[in-house]
């Protein structure tokens, strides 16, 4: 396999104060396999702290699939349950095998749901973003002052 060219985001982390872990992300994600994009996924904005992910999972079964969310990690695994086939195939183009699929999301993502209807997996997240997170405006006074710390003691 040849290597047509690596795509390098770190001429931007000098501007992007706090946004290396993404460009970070984007490298490694660029850089993955594509045997790694089973089963294939959208990701879609609804608005702008609404989700849905969706992964075209075909010949799978909800109780075949499981999902998680751990360490800002959307996780989704597919473990098909097969017993002893007595059907012979002479095309097999439905894709069954088992899957890990797995997403970064920011710690303030959470899962609101999933459902499973006509072969597509759709889970649903949301970023809640706590107040003190939120854009706010800081005025500008006369003097900058900060009080000094005080130390607990024993």
């Amino acid at each position: 396999m040849t290597q047509v060219g690596r795509i390098s985001f770190g001429n931007l982390y000098p501007t992007t104060l706090g946004f290396d872990e993404i460009f970070r992300h984007l490298e490694r994600t660029l850089e993955q396999p594509v045997s790694q994009s089973f089963p294939p996924h959208n990701i879609i904005k609804l608005d702008d702290n609404k989700y849905v992910v969706e992964l075209a999972v075909a010949g799978f079964s909800k109780e075949d699939i499981d999902i998680t969310i751990e360490d800002n990690q959307l996780i989704i695994t597919g473990n098909k349950i097969t017993s002893e086939e007595t059907v012979t195939y002479l095309h097999k183009g439905i894709g069954t095998r088992s899957f890990t699929k797995t997403i970064r999301v920011l710690d303030t993502i959470e899962v609101r749901g999933a459902e499973f209807k006509d072969g597509i997996l759709r889970v649903g997240l949301e970023n809640i973003i706590p107040d003190h997170k939120k854009p706010r405006k800081v005025e500008i006074s006369g003097e900058l002052t900060f009080e000094q710390p005080q130390l607990l003691t024993e």
